[in-house]
């Protein structure tokens, strides 16, 4: 079962997605709804917030009074505290038990609708978190017309809430609901349509783990029809480990956030490389080949190891077993590696040091695309995520045509004259 995170600062349209995929028939939970079972009449939750706030939090007819509670906390972060610290375990409790009956029923997709999903550091509990976003003016519009409220107002609640920008780097996917409803309900249903794909899929993904765009010195493959190309052979996503250079790779992740990783393929000052997976900021080239995995962890990032037995890059194994020890992936297919011995010396050494396995087709030019893969089981774009998965990892390929080293020399000299591709 595919459970999904639905997000979006208040005014975003987050619930107008939600309403749309309950109709499509996605079971959807709200957040919202939970909240107010949890401070049902009669109950322990109620009874809490009374005693934490006083009997004036109570409505004539013995609910609680929201508009009165959301008066006293807003502003007041100590008050807010105490109330989520009552109504937040309660809701996640119900959740669960929702998601048990769902589990039960055979649901393949379940969708949570979570406005503070970020706010309480529950992210992680998703296999996919998409956040609905919206220009500033219009969720200020759309909170005044829905709520009643002055814009004075509006803009105090708009304030108060995390950054989008903050929130839109740490989901998978994204809906812009910068448009009408029309325009609306076509990206809703562009995510719920992938949604859909992921959970029908057996819940496997297929990777390449280590390719190249324009970005890298010897290389001329424009990115996108890198991905076009991958995804039209079955992969869900790639790598993107350009030479010594993180620009592409950044801005392909921005654009597609469910289909990149960003990565870097690291000269070391040892002469061979070095690859970083889920980058945010460049290593210089000549980095020694400890500072780098250093450099990538303090990121954030997956230190892997490609073709550690490869002659040049590789250092033909010198540096395999000390480098590899520090590693967390070893690259067990390489396939632009003309000697089978090479990938099978890099799966010993995976095995030898109880490393997870990569694979990666290592292209240069757009033809080379599917010739590497790992499959894995489906997984949110995120490092934690991906180390889980590559555990149960499947990898494999084909070895490249030896004529498309020729590609790469061409690239080389094309790149030294006017008007190369992959400028910054």
């Amino acid at each position: 079962m595919l459970s999904v995170a639905l997000t979006g600062n208040v005014g975003a349209g987050k619930s107008s997605v939600a309403a749309r995929w309950a109709e499509a028939g996605v079971p959807v939970v709200s957040a919202d709804v939970l909240a107010r079972e949890a401070v049902r009449p009669g109950s322990p939750g109620l009874a809490a917030v009374v005693e934490a706030f006083g009997p004036d939090v109570l409505a004539e007819d013995g609910t609680l009074d929201r508009a009165r509670m959301r008066a006293i906390v807003f502003g007041d972060e100590e008050k807010r505290a105490t109330l989520e610290s009552i109504l937040h375990p309660t809701i996640w409790r119900l959740r669960s038990s929702w998601l048990e009956a769902r589990r039960a029923e055979g649901a393949s997709l379940v969708v949570s609708e979570i406005p503070l999903l970020f706010e309480t550091g529950r992210e992680s509990d998703f296999d996919a978190v998409v956040f609905v976003d919206a220009p500033e003016e219009a969720r200020i519009a759309r909170i005044v017309a829905d709520r009643a409220i002055d814009e004075r107002e509006a803009r105090s609640i708009v304030a108060s809430q995390m950054d989008p920008a903050v929130k839109r780097a740490r989901s998978d996917l994204v809906i812009d609901n910068a448009g009408d409803r029309e325009a609306l309900a076509r990206e809703a249903d562009r995510v719920l349509s992938s949604l859909r794909e992921r959970a029908g899929s057996e819940g496997r993904l297929r990777m390449d783990l280590h390719l190249h765009t324009f970005g890298s010195w010897d290389c001329l493959s424009d990115p996108e029809a890198v991905l076009e190309a991958a995804l039209s052979k079955g992969y869900g996503r790639i790598a993107i480990t350009d030479h010594n250079r993180l620009h592409v790779a950044l801005r392909m992740a921005e654009r597609h956030p469910e289909r990149i990783i960003p990565g870097e393929e690291v000269k070391t000052a040892e002469g061979i490389d070095v690859i970083g997976l889920y980058l945010l900021q460049e290593i210089p080239k000549g980095t020694s080949g400890e500072e780098t995995i250093e450099r990538i962890r303090d990121q954030g990032g997956i230190p892997y190891l490609p073709h550690p037995y490869a002659g040049g890059k590789g250092g033909g194994g010198v540096h395999a077993e000390r480098l590899g020890a520090l590693c967390d992936v070893v690259e067990t297919f390489n396939a632009r590696l003309h000697s089978s011995s090479l990938n099978d010396r890099a799966h010993a050494l995976a095995d030898r040091l109880g490393k997870l396995r990569g694979a990666g087709s290592d292209a240069h030019t757009v033809g080379e695309i599917g010739n590497a893969f790992v499959e894995v089981a489906y997984h949110p774009n995120r490092p934690e995520a991906l180390r889980l998965a590559l555990q149960g990892a499947t990898v494999g390929g084909r070895e490249a045509p030896r004529r498309v080293h020729l590609a790469s020399t061409w690239a080389k000299v094309r790149k030294k004259l006017p008007g190369a591709p992959g400028s910054r």
